[in-house]
C-alpha cells in the first residue's frame, strides 16, 4: 500500500495528480485534444529538439490542458494594460517533469493574473524529453518511470546545466527576446523576473545559478525541491511556497531556504499546511490557493508591482 501511495505521489509532479488523492487520479482520464490557439506566440530561436522524432501533442486533464513533446520552444506574451504597465516582467515556466507541460495551470492562468496587476508576463513553452506517441504508451511510460518510486532528485548547477541543457537555452533566449524588444513591451530589462512550478522551478533555478546573460531580477520557486545548493554572492531575491503535504518535496528539507539565507540574499518562504503538488492556480479549500496573493504582496514590498521611482 505504502509503495502504491508513493508511486501516485510521484507522477504528481508531472501534472498527473494535480488535484488531489487517488480516486481523483483514477476517475479523470488524460485525454487526447488538439492543440489550442496560442495567439501571439513567438517561436525561440532554439531550434528544434535534438533526435527527436514524436510531433507535439495535447491533452485534457482535471479540465486544464497539458502538452507534450515539445519539439520547438515558444514565448507567448501577455500583456498589460499600457497606462498600467509597472515595467516589470516575468517569465513563467509550468511544470511536467520534463515530458509534459501544465499550461494553463501552471502558464496561461499565471501570465494572465500577472498582466491584470499591471506586470508583463511571457509563457515559456520549453522543449521537452521525448515520450511516446499515443496516450497508452505516455501513461505507461509514466508508470515505468516511477516503478521503484525514487524521491525526488538532488540538483546542483553542474547537474542542471548537464541535463537541462535544451531547457537553459530556451530560458536565455526568452530572456534575449523580451529584453530586445522591451521598449516595444513597456519593460524595463533591470526588472525581469522569472517563476517558474516544479521542474518549471528547477529551471528556474539552473537559469538563475547557471546563465549569467539570463540571470533574472528576482524568482519565484513554487513546490522545487528545497536542497541544498550554493548560493551566488549576488543571487536574486527569491519567493518559495511548498505545501508540507507535498508527496515530492514535502520531506525535501529546507536547505535551498537556509542557504539563502546564508547567503545576505533576500528570501521569502511559504509553507502551508495542505495542498499537495501542483496546485497552481486551481481553487482548492486549502490556504495554498492564497501563495499568488501572498506572491503579489512581495512584488509590491520590493517595489517590482509597481513603476519604478
Amino acid at each position: 500500500m505504502k509503495r502504491t501511495a508513493l508511486r501516485l505521489a510521484a507522477l504528481a509532479t508531472l501534472g498527473l495528480l494535480a488535484l488531489g488523492g487517488p480516486a481523483r487520479a483514477q476517475n479523470d482520464a488524460m485525454t487526447p485534444i488538439d492543440a489550442p490557439a496560442q495567439p501571439g506566440a513567438i517561436t525561440l530561436d532554439t531550434g528544434p529538439l535534438p533526435g527527436a522524432s514524436t510531433p507535439e501533442s495535447w491533452y485534457r486533464q482535471y479540465g486544464s490542458e497539458f502538452t507534450r513533446n515539445v519539439t520547438v520552444a515558444t514565448l507567448t506574451p501577455f500583456l498589460p494594460d499600457p497606462a498600467h504597465a509597472t515595467g516589470t516582467a516575468v517569465i513563467v515556466a509550468p511544470g511536467g517533469g520534463f515530458r509534459t507541460l501544465s499550461m494553463s495551470n501552471e502558464g496561461w492562468e499565471v501570465a494572465r493574473a500577472l498582466a491584470a496587476r499591471g506586470i508583463a508576463a511571457f509563457v515559456l513553452k520549453y522543449r521537452l524529453n521525448q515520450t511516446p506517441p499515443d496516450m497508452p504508451g505516455f501513461e505507461r511510460s509514466m508508470r515505468e518511470m516511477f516503478s521503484g518510486a525514487a524521491g525526488p532528485p538532488r540538483m546542483t548547477p553542474e547537474s542542471a546545466m548537464a541535463n537541462l541543457g535544451p531547457q537553459t537555452a530556451d530560458a536565455r533566449a526568452a530572456f534575449a527576446l523580451v529584453r530586445t524588444r522591451a521598449a516595444e513591451w513597456h519593460v524595463d530589462p533591470r526588472r525581469i523576473g522569472m517563476i517558474g512550478f516544479s521542474a518549471g522551478a528547477m529551471l528556474t533555478m539552473a537559469t538563475t545559478l547557471t546563465v549569467d546573460d539570463a540571470r533574472p531580477a528576482f524568482i519565484g520557486y513554487i513546490y522545487g525541491p528545497l536542497l541544498p545548493l550554493t548560493v551566488p554572492d549576488d543571487a536574486p531575491p527569491m519567493f518559495v511556497a511548498l505545501a508540507s503535504d507535498d508527496p515530492l518535496f514535502g520531506e525535501s528539507g529546507f536547505d535551498l531556504v537556509r542557504n539563502w539565507r546564508a547567503a545576505h540574499r533576500p528570501v521569502e518562504f511559504h509553507l502551508y499546511e495542505q495542498g499537495g503538488h501542483g496546485f497552481g492556480m486551481y481553487d482548492k479549500e486549502t490556504t495554498s490557493t492564497g501563495w499568488f496573493d501572498a506572491f503579489m504582496r512581495w512584488l509590491t514590498m520590493h517595489h517590482w508591482a509597481r513603476p519604478a521611482g
